[in-house]
């Protein structure tokens, strides 16, 4: 219960640190504040580990909380900049009367460079919540709780492969109607 509150407090720490820190640069012009504030959001995942770490070696039994919290902090560190940008983009635009947000294009190469980045986001995700759960295991669990650390390796990977499958992949096999040329749309009438 300890560590499902902690996550709980993660997420609304981070949305409270993310409009505390564009409210400080928009609203309030104080810059090097708002640079802080936006600092602190990282702060919030080591607390988190801290936390299951701490849960772990006072004995408590390896759950889906544990494997959640390795998960969330994963996420947390591979798209948090790319969501502190998009907040950033869209705060300027309604208070600080900043350019639109640049909508991405349905379909066309931009689109398919967008849906890579954010899958290499999602193997980055991957890639870290299997690191804490192999270094919790390492570093902290004891040997009943080591199984069970050790399974949530597996789902963020296949979440991986579900992302590459229905992201790039489907951009690039998805087939697209071809737009007619000017001619051709004038010479139909």
């Amino acid at each position: 219960m300890f560590v499902a509150a902690f996550i709980a407090a993660s997420e609304i720490g981070l949305w409270v640190l993310l409009g505390l820190g564009l409210a400080l640069r928009y609203v309030f012009r104080r810059r090097r504040a708002s640079t802080v504030t936006l600092a602190l959001i990282p702060v919030l995942d080591a607390l988190l580990v801290g936390a299951v770490a701490l849960d772990l070696h006072r004995g408590a039994e390896a759950g889906t909380t544990h494997g959640i919290a390795g998960l969330y902090l994963g996420f947390s560190l591979a798209f948090g900049p790319a969501i502190v940008r998009w907040a950033d983009v869209r705060f300027a635009h309604r208070f600080a009367g900043g350019p639109a947000p640049v909508k991405l294009p349905k379909h066309g190469p931009e689109r398919l460079a967008a849906l890579w980045r954010e899958w290499f986001r999602v193997v980055l995700a991957a890639a870290i919540a299997s690191v804490v759960m192999l270094g919790l295991v390492v570093l902290v669990a004891d040997d009943s709780q080591d199984p069970a650390l050790i399974s949530w390796i597996r789902p963020p990977w296949t979440l991986v492969g579900l992302w590459l499958v229905f992201g790039p992949v489907w951009e690039l096999l998805t087939p697209r109607q071809r737009t007619p040329t000017e001619s051709e749309r004038s010479s139909s009438w």
